[in-house]
């Protein structure tokens, strides 16, 4: 299974971008979507596919912290 992360965009630079995982920093590929600094982004495989609220990046982030915490006590 694959999974599309929501990832703020910290730095642009032509089409990469430089965006953050709460707290992991990663480079991608933003060609696909006109993502600006402070912007929400989803990353699949290295790309970025698509911009999102800041509301929705968030909820989605605390969903998969929820999930990760459901699963460690496991």
């Amino acid at each position: 299974m694959c999974l599309g992360i929501p990832a703020k965009v910290l730095e642009v630079h032509d089409n990469i971008g430089k965006v953050d995982y709460g707290g992991v920093i990663r480079e991608a590929n933003l060609s696909l979507v006109d993502a600006k600094v402070g912007q929400y982004v989803i990353v699949h495989a290295g790309y970025a596919i698509q911009i999102l609220s800041e509301e929705d990046a968030k909820e989605t982030l605390e969903l998969f912290r929820e999930i990760a915490e459901v699963s460690n006590r496991s």
